[in-house]
């Protein structure tokens, strides 16, 4: 019967799969300047005119990826303060990890300047400091004599952090002149500005090397939702599995808000639409819950880009647009 089930789980990672490089497809074709599937096809085998190549690799394809990338890793990052925390309402933008990160990011950004790809490499590692730092500061202050803070104690202090850095961004967003101060309004709104090969060639690896450690610690996850004694007993070293996973989940939160923004709802939401299609087994639950972030990010982006609002709108606010309704409908469902 588990094998079954797994068998089943890991179709429908690859239908999941599937579905995102349809979904990127289609998103390709759609905007102001519309392409039909064949003249894609034509600038993607090299073929076409100029302009169509402008448009699709230049402005389209960059973007695409970005959002793909930044709601796989926001929705990972997730799933595993989740699983740390035995909390459903972890994630990184509740726990204070986002604000950390993006007040480093609005900083560098603000007083430093992006002038090029060596500077913009800072980036991930700015956001990173800020997020460890915010990560660090909810433990010290969670922290009780001799033991692991408990997940609710941790839960409730990174959302105190959280509105403490959010305030501290509001601050100094007020101080900056006109330009630096609508940057600042649309990232903290999850604007994904980072579309630039160059950034996306950062960002990348950085999410794909902590993927692959995360998972290969899937079983562990497992084990530790169990509570520590028992995590204990049956021989996992909790401490250092906790710090090391959440050190990862840190610094690919931090990655993924440097270019991407900050993106709410993204790694709450995603892990629990993943529970609901295979299991609370993170050993198949990880890739689903990635999968499905980048879909609802992947979505939200082409909405924001094709449909007139009559204005810019940054692809963070559709996921909350998006999300808000299936929130709610956890909150009355759960007891």
């Amino acid at each position: 019967m588990m094998m079954i089930r797994t068998y089943k789980a890991r179709l429908l990672i690859l239908l999941l799969l599937v579905l995102l490089v349809a979904g990127a497809i289609l998103s390709l074709n759609m905007g102001k300047m519309s392409l039909r599937p064949i003249e894609v096809l034509q600038v993607l085998l090299g073929q076409g005119p100029e302009d169509h190549h402008l448009v699709v690799y230049k402005y389209r394809l960059p973007r695409i990826v970005l959002a793909a990338i930044v709601g796989f890793g926001m929705a990972l990052a997730g799933s595993v303060m989740q699983a740390l925390l035995r909390n459903d309402l972890a994630d990184p933008g509740m726990l204070g990890i986002s604000s950390g990160s993006g007040l480093m990011v609005l900083l560098f950004i603000t007083t430093v300047g992006i002038q090029s790809a060596g500077t913009a490499f800072l980036l991930p590692i700015m956001a990173f400091g800020g997020g460890l730092l915010a990560a660090v500061l909810i433990y010290v202050l969670a922290y009780k004599r001799n033991r692991m803070p408990s997940s609710t104690r941790l839960v409730l202090t990174g959302v105190a952090i959280n509105v403490g850095l959010s305030a501290l961004t509001l601050f100094l967003t007020l101080k900056l002149d006109s330009e630096k101060y609508e940057f600042a309004q649309r990232w903290q709104a999850g604007y994904l500005w980072g579309d630039k090969w160059s950034y996306i060639g950062l960002l990348a690896p950085w999410v794909l090397l902590l993927f692959v450690l995360i998972v290969a610690h899937a079983r562990t996850l497992n084990t530790l939702e169990l509570g520590d004694e028992i995590s204990t007993s049956l021989g996992v070293a909790v401490k250092r599995k906790f710090l090391l996973l959440a050190i990862a989940a840190v610094a690919i939160a931090s990655g993924c808000v440097a270019l991407g923004g900050s993106i709410f709802f993204i790694g709450l939401i995603s892990p629990h639409v993943a529970r609901k299609l295979v299991g609370p087994d993170y050993r198949v639950l990880l890739p689903t819950s990635a999968l499905v972030g980048a879909l609802l990010l992947l979505a939200a982006d082409t909405i924001a880009r094709t449909v007139s609002f009559k204005a810019d709108i940054p692809a963070g606010i559709i996921v909350t647009m998006l999300s808000v309704p299936y929130f709610l409908y956890l909150l009355m469902r759960s007891k």
